[in-house]
């Protein structure tokens, strides 16, 4: 299989406001495009994260959420402080007494900002694309095959996933099953993986599909792009070759 994670994407009631947001909040480049807006850390760095118009407004929790890195509780509320003065707001989700602060960007996606993580070198303050998931470990191997990412740690609640060259956020897929929010609409957050530029994107797809994946009509009508659910129901496209 020759997936590989190219971009996190967000569903936006006004993406330009809140791409302006994740830049700012991460120190990443934001560019505005015709029908969409992009954050990069960098110039062919990936996963990117892209922002695109829809009419819905956000209804329930994400199944998908950032999990950002301080060093210390102090930092900690120092940030959070930032990111409050930018949009931010905080959030009960039912966290109760934990070391993290939740909170949601403008438009309600959650996101954590979490003390204690700055041994990971080359990942502040970016520290996980983080999936709820009801079986943590077969979710995350066939987000494993499908981004390209071996698993790096695995205990019985939680999945770490790194990109081969050991840069960028972790994809930690975890439980328990109890935390996965109800799925009534699509989710407002989604991963776009793409085969690599020699390859074929309906040979790519059905590696995905044996490992669970399924096909899926959101509307798309002749997109390029192939759209999926994940063994969990998760939307997820297949982009075109690059």
């Amino acid at each position: 299989m020759a997936t590989r994670l190219w971009s996190v994407v967000f569903d936006a009631g006004d993406q330009r406001s809140l791409a302006s947001f994740w830049a700012e909040t991460l120190g990443w480049r934001l560019k505005h495009n015709e029908s969409y807006s992009s954050v990069a850390r960098g110039e062919g760095f990936l996963p990117r994260l892209e922002f695109v118009p829809v009419p819905e407004p956000k209804t329930s929790k994400n199944r998908i959420h950032f999990d950002l890195t301080c060093d210390s509780e102090g930092d900690r509320d120092e940030i959070v402080q930032r990111l409050l003065g930018i949009g931010a707001q905080h959030v009960d989700i039912g966290q109760g007494d934990v070391a993290w602060a939740v909170l949601a960007d403008p438009e309600g996606n959650e996101f954590c900002v979490v003390p204690g993580s700055a041994g990971y070198a080359g990942n502040f303050p970016f520290h996980a694309i983080a999936y709820d998931a009801l079986d943590a470990a077969s979710l995350g191997r066939f987000w494993s095959a499908a981004t390209g990412w071996p698993i790096v740690n695995e205990d019985e609640q939680i999945v770490f996933l790194r990109s081969p060259n050991s840069t960028g956020p972790f994809i930690t897929v975890s439980g328990p099953p109890e935390r996965v929010a109800p799925k009534p609409v699509k989710n407002r957050v989604h991963l776009d993986v793409a085969p690599f530029a020699v390859d074929d994107q309906a040979a790519e797809v059905e590696p995905l599909i044996s490992l669970g994946a399924r096909h899926l009509d959101i509307g798309q009508a002749d997109a390029p792009w192939v759209v999926l659910a994940d063994p969990e129901d998760n939307e997820f496209c297949v982009l075109t070759p690059r």
